[in-house]
């Protein structure tokens, strides 16, 4: 066969499908640009106003709608309970996936679909994941004037500790489970608090002994901020492999060598440990088209380094250490595929009480 005519006749193909595509990628900005224009983007969060969620959501929505085509309007809607269960169910079920709410749970939520609580109606992984602003370890403090000094206090205890929570995805209910699984302590949960600021107002009134927080959150803001300088609240124990300085009490992973936890403990403590890797996660729901999905992923991440942002998020306290979209639905897939022992076993401890 001779070539020469053969290219002849392929090359108008390809230069007219060069063409066309060439065409069409404006077209198709502009489709995008004049979706989002004029529009308002929700952000839902599973907390309730004041806490750290919603302080991460509000900084966010003042910057990230001018790297979004079109530079939509972003406002925070903040829809408490369950540990952010109810506001995981909303965007997952009842919100139109057209990429305009944007979901802030709970980093430990997953922890509710694994567990099998039968009030999750969404699926974490049909979900996509935009990104996260941060990587955050928690921990469990105490009231200073209660009888329990240390773990081994509580461990000890005839009458365990009262410690408030938003719920079975919440960081005091996950700190007080996985502590009661790898050291044999007994703490009772006081759940349906809406968020962490309501759970501090319960134990300044002595309502509750002790809250779990992430650690960010608690160095940076008030009230917990002055209970440190007034020393009305001490640490008991952290959740980091290796200790933060300012955090004085021991790791899980300190104590379950004390306590020699037995392999299949240290496991479950691990899984239910995962959600350090997203803290302050942002979703959209199944369904939302691939192309805003992207557009939102590359804005969150643009927005994670924007100059104002970096310098707002110092001055509130806040660290930044943003994932990425794509790699936290990799982490979120492997956090939900665990054994079925394991899975057994948070089933147990994640019963409502």
């Amino acid at each position: 066969m001779n070539a020469i005519p053969l290219c002849k006749r392929l090359l108008p193909l390809v230069c007219s499908a060069l063409s066309f595509a060439l065409l069409s990628w404006p077209n198709a900005t502009a489709a995008q640009d004049s979706f989002y224009k004029g529009r308002t983007i929700r952000i839902v969060v599973g907390l309730s106003t004041g806490g750290g969620y919603d302080r991460a959501a509000r900084l966010l929505a003042r910057y990230m709608g001018k790297y979004i085509p079109g530079n939509p309007d972003i406002i925070v809607q903040n829809m408490p309970g369950a540990g952010s269960v109810v506001a995981a169910n909303y965007v997952f079920s009842v919100a139109k996936p057209d990429g305009l709410t944007l979901l802030m749970p709970h980093n430990n939520v997953y922890l509710s679909q694994l567990s099998g609580d039968k009030e999750v109606k969404f699926d974490l992984l049909k979900m996509y994941w935009i990104g996260s602003l941060d990587k955050d370890d928690m921990m469990l403090f105490i009231r200073s004037d209660a009888p329990h000094k240390t773990m081994k206090d509580v461990v000890q205890a005839k009458e365990p500790p009262k410690c408030g929570t938003t719920g079975v995805g919440g960081s005091d209910y996950v700190v007080s489970r996985i502590l009661e699984e790898t050291t044999g302590a007994k703490i009772n949960t006081v759940v349906g608090y809406p968020g962490s600021s309501e759970i501090a107002i319960a134990v300044e009134r002595g309502e509750v002994q002790c809250q779990g927080l992430t650690i960010q959150t608690f160095f940076g803001r008030e009230p917990f901020l002055s209970w440190v300088k007034t020393n009305f609240v001490r640490f008991l124990a952290q959740t980091g492999r290796k200790r933060d300085p300012r955090v004085n009490g021991p790791t899980i992973f300190e104590l379950m060598d004390e306590y020699k936890t037995p392999t299949t403990k240290r496991r479950l403590a691990e899984a239910m440990l995962s959600g350090g890797e997203w803290a302050r996660p942002m979703l959209v729901g199944p369904g939302t088209p691939q192309e805003r999905v992207q557009i939102l992923r590359d804005a969150y991440d643009k927005t994670s380094k924007d100059p104002e942002l970096l310098a707002e998020a110092k001055k509130l306290r806040m660290d930044v250490q943003a994932g990425k979209g794509a790699e936290l639905q990799a982490m979120a897939k492997d956090a939900m595929n665990q054994p079925p022992e394991v899975i057994e076993q948070i089933k147990k401890l994640f019963v409502q009480q």
